[in-house]
């Protein structure tokens, strides 16, 4: 799906396959993220890397003629840029607290994040969804309060990047939802002038928090190992899909439907999450 008028209804089956596969991209993301972290803790730059080959990705597929998405426009450019600008701040923050928060308590805060939108959504005049759903959202926030209380390995540092970062997950949701959907981006246009208007501020980030060139040399040597590599091309190819899934599922449902999924997408893999407990 290239676009669509906002007037269209999307189909339930559009609706559910969108939802369905931000939230497998999703929960994936987190433990491959984790891996790469484990062995190259240079999170900016991580990022960097996966914006640009997101932003190449694009260029060349349209070039060649395997996506109808439209070349770069000034005033796009200048309705996205927020959106770029609180996406990469979301993320940002987001792989800096898994330095300090294990993955469980990290999916748990992440959580919040229905009800910030929720909040926005008041504030902003959109119609208010059903008290079933709020009161969902409300005891959801709840039980991540309770949880953190509970939380013998707290991190402060950790704690204070993941809030942060659902605080900026929420703004570029909402921004998604009502201005990139309203002028009829598809997610693909989305995802390029996201990726493309985010370099400059993360080079300037790479260079200001002293991680560039070290973290780029570091990389490279990395590389000559085989797991380390196979991981970190994992990183790049699941980071597009989950740009792409994001923005899909916040344009084809809502900023409120996206945020529920991640949610709901904490629930599957409770094997693997529980794993992380005993490390």
């Amino acid at each position: 799906m290239e676009s669509r008028s906002i007037d269209a209804e999307p189909s339930p089956f559009l609706s559910l396959t969108s939802a369905f596969s931000y939230g497998v991209a999703s929960m994936a993301m987190v433990f491959i993220n984790k891996a790469v972290l484990m062995q190259y803790s240079s999170s900016m730059t991580l990022l960097t890397v996966q914006q640009l080959a997101t932003a190449l990705l694009i260029h060349f597929g349209r070039v060649m003629g395997y996506t109808r998405a439209r070349g770069i426009n000034m005033a796009s450019a200048k309705r996205l840029f927020l959106v770029s600008l609180f996406y990469n701040a979301n993320v940002a923050f987001a792989l800096a607290s898994l330095k300090g928060v294990n993955i469980p308590m990290y999916i748990a805060i992440k959580r919040l994040t229905p009800l910030a939108v929720l909040i926005a959504g008041f504030f902003s005049g959109k119609g208010r969804p059903s008290t079933q759903v709020s009161l969902s959202v409300i005891l959801t926030a709840a039980g991540v309060i309770i949880a953190a209380l509970g939380d013998f390995s707290f991190d402060l540092f950790g704690y204070s990047m993941a809030l942060t970062s659902v605080l900026f997950q929420t703004m570029y949701l909402v921004l998604v939802e009502k201005s990139g959907a309203e002028d009829g981006h598809s997610s693909v246009e989305i995802m390029f002038y996201n990726s493309f208007l985010s370099l400059p501020f993360l080079l300037f980030l790479i260079i200001a928090t002293g991680e560039f060139p070290n973290s780029l040399s570091l990389l490279v040597a990395k590389s000559n190992s085989l797991s380390f590599l196979v991981i970190l091309i994992l990183s790049l190819v699941m980071g597009i899909a989950l740009n792409y899934t994001m923005f899909l599922c916040t344009i084809v449902n809502s900023a409120l439907t996206t945020t529920i999924v991640g949610v709901l997408k904490g629930l599957g893999p409770r094997p693997l999450v529980l794993s992380y407990w005993v490390e």
